[in-house]
């Protein structure tokens, strides 16, 4: 087991991208014609931000504050634990709807603001419950150092930070500040890989960052895969040597972890899957308040995998209340 600050503010502060998710259900055809790689996340500028949503106002939008690391958060929160996320939105309504909504949700919100419009993620749902992205990220990539708080930092057992911030140089130095930051008051650092063509594109990067200063990484199968060149429990150990806790979930096959040495095989709890959007967030959230709250790795992923497992069985990537944890660990 890791070994957390005891004198903590907050369980977790996460940093990441302050998008607003825009999720609507459509057909294969709908793709088609707006040119999407099905599956895949596209990055759009604001005219063509504009222009698919006007293509979909007569569908119904189902309207919440996301983003990787600020869904973890909220997920902590969920299970009864205290989060801070740090992000930036725009000086438009739907700012203030993110920072309202997240606040409402029990995450306290650090979020600047600048003119540019507040990130947004439009998640098309086809049939077949498979994902697919098209983001804008406006607000969100202007993220800075002066957004960062040493005293939010210090005040955290843990801070997570979503892969996607370590692409663009301006905002990889804002992460590197704060895990600076972070490794002069104890806190740990937890990192989410996010995606496997981000991966292969900044290999090097990752690597760097996982061996040098990550106390915990998730990653996803394939994620696994374009990290290590490995599969499964080949990936999971290699990941293991160079942060100390790693994480490989395996979607329906449950989930792997590894901590000084010993592995545990977590299942699912199984459900009826209506939309697997946020599932790998919330499963972070569980995972890492448990760590924070000084439960074992297998309780910690349990309560993850559990916490999953309510996600996909609703449409949105946020749970509503608070979960009962009483019957899991």
């Amino acid at each position: 087991m890791l070994d957390f600050k005891q004198d903590a503010l907050y369980d977790i502060t996460g940093i990441g991208s302050a998008l607003l998710d825009f999720t609507v259900e459509v057909d294969d055809g709908v793709l088609d014609r707006f040119g999407l790689v099905k599956g895949g996340m596209q990055l759009i500028d604001e005219d063509r931000s504009r222009e698919l949503l006007d293509e979909l106002k007569n569908h119904p939008l189902e309207i919440s504050p996301g983003g990787s690391a600020a869904n973890t958060v909220a997920g902590v929160s969920n299970f009864g634990g205290s989060g801070l996320f740090i992000g930036k939105v725009g000086k438009d309504v739907h700012g203030s709807r993110y920072i309202d909504d997240t606040e409402r949700s029990g995450v306290k919100a650090h979020l600047g603001r600048n003119d540019h419009m507040t990130g947004h993620a439009i998640t098309f749902i086809t049939p077949d419950r498979e994902r697919t992205f098209a983001t804008h990220l406006g607000a969100a990539q202007r993220l800075s150092r002066d957004d960062i708080s040493e005293q939010d930092i210090r005040d955290s057992r843990i801070i997570h930070i979503e892969g996607y911030l370590f692409e663009p140089p301006g905002l990889r130095e804002v992460c590197m500040h704060a895990i600076e930051i972070a490794k002069k008051h104890a806190v740990r650092v937890s990192i989410d890989l996010s995606d496997p063509g981000l991966i292969l594109r900044i290999h090097g990067v990752f690597m760097d960052v996982v061996k040098r200063y990550a106390d915990i990484v998730f990653v996803n199968e394939d994620e696994a895969r374009s990290f290590t060149g490995k599969e499964r429990e080949m990936a999971l150990d290699h990941i293991h040597e160079l942060c100390g806790f790693a994480v490989v979930k395996l979607g329906p096959g449950g989930s792997l972890i590894k901590s000084r040495g010993v592995s545990h095989n977590i299942p699912v709890y199984k459900t009826e899957v209506v939309n697997t959007n946020g599932a790998g967030d919330m499963y972070a959230g569980g995972l890492l308040y448990g760590l924070a709250r000084g439960m074992t790795p297998e309780q910690s992923g349990k309560l993850g995998s559990y916490g999953s497992s309510l996600v996909i069985s609703q449409v949105g990537a946020r749970l509503k209340g608070r979960i009962d944890i009483s019957k899991i660990v």
